[in-house]
């Protein structure tokens, strides 16, 4: 006798902020919605945390006042996806989404060491779904920056990003949105 195939509910953008509103997930709980899925997000250890802060301290260096660098908070990218990345670099300030998360971003950067095939290959897609230009994971397992640009895909193909660039801690990057602006990638790791 076999055992029956495992079904899991695929829940929407809406469901889960309706789990959240009544108190059922709680912010303790540190979950994300990925695709459909309410997935767990794992601990931080210490080089994630203080990439972090070297990545926030970098990122408000580099895009200023006129834009606001969201540390590890919902960005609403399509019907079944909300994910809380680590950092996301949106246009303008606190008081421009009273209202509701953002629905884009500029940049949107993840801190990866035990998540980084997570980071690659299952919210690369999203963000690239989403239209977000530009993807960076801060490798700390090979201790680079992952450099994701120009979101394509077609309908019945799934989206990724067309472009994609391994920095090596000596290396300088600009960001997409503010070309004239360099940033040492040695500068984001810990």
């Amino acid at each position: 006798m076999s055992a029956p195939a495992i079904q899991t509910k695929h829940w929407t953008r809406q469901e889960y902020d309706r789990l959240a509103d009544a108190g059922i997930l709680s912010p303790e709980e540190r979950v994300e919605l990925l695709g459909g899925e309410i997935v767990t997000m794992t601990p931080q250890h210490g080089p994630h945390s203080a990439a972090i802060g070297l990545a926030d301290a970098a990122l408000r260096k580099a895009f200023g006042p006129a834009h606001w660098i969201r540390i590890q908070l919902p960005l609403i990218v399509d019907p079944d996806s909300e994910p809380e990345p680590d950092l996301a670099v949106v246009p303008g300030s606190p008081r421009d989404y009273v209202a509701e998360h953002p629905r884009t971003a500029r940049l949107v950067v993840e801190i990866a060491d035990s998540t980084l095939e997570r980071d690659r290959t299952y919210k690369s897609p999203i963000y690239a779904r989403a239209g977000i230009p530009e993807y960076w994971i801060v490798n700390l397992v090979e201790r680079c920056l992952e450099i994701y640009r120009d979101p394509i895909g077609s309908p019945g193909q799934p989206a990724r990003y067309h472009l994609s660039h391994k920095a090596a801690p000596t290396e300088i990057v600009s960001p997409l949105s503010v070309p004239h602006v360099s940033i040492a990638v040695t500068d984001l790791l810990p």
